[in-house]
């Protein structure tokens, strides 16, 4: 799998024109991980447009990393200001810092290309078709019982995706798992856990079919788990963002979580993926909570990743038109119509 960046004339950059646009999208109900709680899910839709082809994408500001929806606005209007004096746009998306307005542009900007080049991104990137795939399903906080009754009706999932803070972490997943004998399990811990509290709940996880825990300290924070002897792997959500982290996530974690928004987009996430891979790391590929629109680039590399976390379309109240199909867990491939195809079909709000 190689990143190539098929980059279309000076001409035609001459004639790009940056649209930006602010959604907020209801969820189905409270999503509450160890930071905080929330209703909505706050996103922004660029589109960039040559004048007869246009590449749009979603991107998902977080107060974690110090954005806003208005930051990634204003970064994105300063972006097509530059523009307008630049003409090499690949270079110009390199340039900016990884988050949410370079992964808005970025990703755009492929989708764009796929449309000139009459091709799907897929094929830029010289990979597989992605084929469907298990996606985790995830558990907001909340009491045990009420735990329970929410895995319970997702009907024997593969997978699971628990949020959990620091308190009655065995409590809860044994609840959990008293009620989906036959899932496995990975915890999120956001951030929220100090190391006595990972030491302490190891084994009793894992014998309650757990098989990952995400991002147990705070970043930054996490020396501790050097040479820890967990028994269940450690997955870097928070510490990682792009491949410029690896030497650091040696011997911390065995497992990156590659997410758009932190890459700043999927010319980022690629490279990252394959140098996670080459130094021997496990791969999850993972979401904010969005639309189907902000899912679509990361979805083209499900073939090779260990864990697939794209379950935002499952947790918002209306996704966007040719969105992604789940039957139940199984996530079937990308619609070209969404995304990334020579004949995206875009939605009015643009």
């Amino acid at each position: 799998m190689t990143n190539k960046n098929n980059d279309v004339n000076e001409k035609s950059f001459a004639k790009l024109a940056i649209s930006v646009v602010a959604r907020e999208i209801a969820l189905k109900q409270v999503f509450r991980i160890a930071r905080g709680s929330k209703t909505h899910a706050h996103v922004v839709v660029v589109s960039i447009s040559d004048g007869e082809h246009k590449g749009w994408a979603e991107a998902v500001p977080y107060s974690r990393y110090q954005e806003s929806v208005e930051m990634v606005i204003e970064q994105v209007q300063c972006f097509s200001q530059q523009l307008l004096h630049n003409t090499n746009i690949t270079k110009l998306i390199a340039a900016l810092p990884a988050g949410s307005a370079r992964n808005a542009l970025d990703c755009a900007w492929w989708d764009l290309q796929a449309k000139q080049q009459k091709t799907s991104v897929y094929k830029l990137l010289q990979l597989a078709p992605a084929l469907p795939c298990t996606t985790a399903q995830t558990l907001s906080i909340d009491s045990c019982d009420a735990m329970a009754k929410a895995v319970n009706a997702l009907d024997n999932p593969p997978l699971v995706k628990v949020k959990l803070d620091n308190q009655d972490i065995v409590a809860k997943m044994t609840a959990i798992a008293r009620a989906a004998p036959n899932s496995k399990f990975i915890v999120d811990a956001n951030e929220g856990w100090s190391i006595t509290d990972l030491s302490a709940c190891g084994s009793a996880l894992k014998a309650l079919n757990v098989v990952l825990i995400e991002q147990p300290l705070p970043a930054n924070e996490d020396h501790d788990l050097i040479n820890f002897d967990s028994p269940i792997p450690l997955c870097a959500d928070e510490s990682c963002h792009t491949s410029e982290q690896l030497a650091y996530l040696k011997g911390r974690y065995e497992v990156v979580n590659i997410k758009l928004d932190k890459t700043g987009g999927l010319s980022e996430a690629v490279l990252l993926f394959n140098e996670a891979k080459q130094q021997g790391f496990g791969i999850m590929l993972g979401c904010m909570v969005g639309s189907s629109l902000a899912m679509a680039p990361i979805a083209l590399l499900v073939n090779e990743a260990q864990f697939v976390d794209l379950d935002g379309p499952l947790l918002i109240g209306k996704d966007v038109k040719h969105g992604f199909e789940f039957e139940q867990s199984l996530m079937q491939p990308l619609n070209g119509q969404l995304w990334g195809g020579p004949n995206t079909l875009m939605q009015p709000y643009l």
